[in-house]
């Protein structure tokens, strides 16, 4: 580049059209890229303007780097597992009334939510689960200064029963009692997962079609791409909001086969969606890629597995806080909560239980929670999330539910007797 003037002829033209411009500030080197307003330096070292970019790495984009990141020079940077913990306040309060004892977090990702517990509630120890090998090095060094009140496991959540079991009983109980005092589910996928390209998570990187939590085991998108029918990929494409063009879509990805990266697959998917749906919000291969990711990961199959093995481990007082990303798995958790809160009930809702149902929670609010507008104002992937919460009951005696049956039975019989009165009238 030495002698080369950028500033005149073809040179100039191909430097604007990417954003590079020339400076004569020395300690930038001379030739810049703007990107957004902000100076980003070309070569591999030197400084940045930028506290999102290459000097510390910020999901959030604002305020001041954690506590423990340190700066680092230039482009080629190894970025931690670090990842804001989405309503991380709202956890704390929620998880505060429960007993003494053990919280499970089973989707430890970079320990964001697990620190933040630890920290506010002395009377919580935590086993934090996951199986991203490289979350699992992250929060463990992020968690060590809490010594024996954390433990962290590399697992699936699916397997939190389990993992339970394989502690001592003191660990595993609340105190006064058997049983967990919380267990939390941060479901979907991490940022530090969606911002490293060779995970294949995202679609504005070209990289290996992989979406792997666990990058050692199961089976990766490109084998789902490259070999399910058209008919199971327009049935994983409608079930994650394709519905309208799941059938297109799935017969354009196996006319294109083979499909290697994110990069191919995106090209695919821009070209079978028509114009005007092009333009609309959102990138086009936005819910293709969450359908491939969720199936990859079996995340539906794991979590509707695990969450009444969950609530059945609480203490009485125990609590159960899932935030979901999207309707599929936010369905899942409104089901299950639904079903502990009612036992099942399938009595009429304006008449006493007479099924014999017994309730085993109840939630702690209805409906879901959002994350406050200046949460999302610094996080704006945590704008989709929604957290519900249930609380386990004390399960009631043998001579409560006979009370109890008693009264439903005599309000029942009340019933059909002013009923038959009423249609004997008539």
């Amino acid at each position: 580049m030495v002698g080369l003037d950028l500033r005149r002829g073809s040179h100039v033209r191909r430097h604007r059209r990417y954003g590079y411009r020339h400076s004569s500030n020395p300690a930038l080197g001379g030739i810049c890229r703007t990107v957004a307003g902000r100076l980003m330096r070309s070569p591999s070292t030197g400084t940045v303007e930028d506290t999102s970019s290459a000097l510390y790495f910020q999901p959030s984009r604002i305020g001041y780097p954690p506590v423990g990141m340190l700066p680092v020079e230039g482009l080629r940077m190894n970025q931690p597992f670090n990842h804001e913990p989405v309503m991380a306040n709202e956890v704390v309060d929620l998880l505060a009334p429960v007993p003494p004892g053990l919280v499970v977090d089973a989707t430890l990702g970079g320990g964001g939510h697990a620190a933040r517990i630890l920290a506010a509630h002395q009377h919580l120890s935590l086993l934090g689960l996951d199986r991203d090998p490289a979350a699992i090095t992250y929060a463990s060094q992020l968690l060590a200064p809490f010594g024996s009140r954390c433990i962290v496991r590399r697992s699936r959540f699916d397997a939190l029963v389990e993992v339970v079991s394989s502690m001592d009983d003191q660990e595993s109980t609340a105190e006064g009692g058997s049983g967990l005092s919380g267990v939390l589910f941060d479901l979907g996928v991490s940022s530090p997962q969606l911002d490293r390209p060779d995970r294949g998570f995202s679609y504005r990187n070209d990289a290996v079609l992989d979406m792997r939590m666990d990058p050692e085991s199961g089976t990766t998108a490109a084998t789902l791409v490259n070999n399910l029918p058209v008919e199971e990929l327009a049935r994983l494409f409608a079930e994650n909001g394709e519905g309208r063009f799941a059938r297109r879509l799935a017969t354009a990805v196996v006319a294109a086969r083979p499909i290697a990266t994110t990069g191919e697959l995106v090209e695919v998917v821009r070209d079978a969606l028509p114009a005007a749906v092009r333009r609309q919000g959102g990138h086009p291969a936005r819910r293709v890629f969450q359908a491939l990711r969720v199936a990859v990961n079996e995340e539906l199959e794991q979590l509707a597995s695990v969450l009444p093995k969950a609530i059945d481990l609480l203490a009485p007082g125990g609590r159960c806080v899932v935030i979901a990303y999207h309707s599929g798995e936010d369905r899942l958790v409104k089901a299950a909560f639904a079903k502990a809160a009612t036992g099942g009930c399938t009595c009429p809702p304006t008449l006493p239980c007479g099924c014999g149902a017994v309730p085993t929670g109840r939630l702690v609010f209805r409906g879901s929670m959002k994350p406050s507008t200046q949460e999302v104002a610094a996080n704006r992937r945590s704008e989709s999330a929604r957290l519900r919460c249930l609380e386990r009951t004390e399960q009631p005696t043998a001579v409560e539910l006979s009370i109890e049956q008693s009264s439903a039975d005599k309000e029942m019989g009340r019933r059909r007797r002013s009923n038959g009165s009423a249609t004997r009238g008539y």
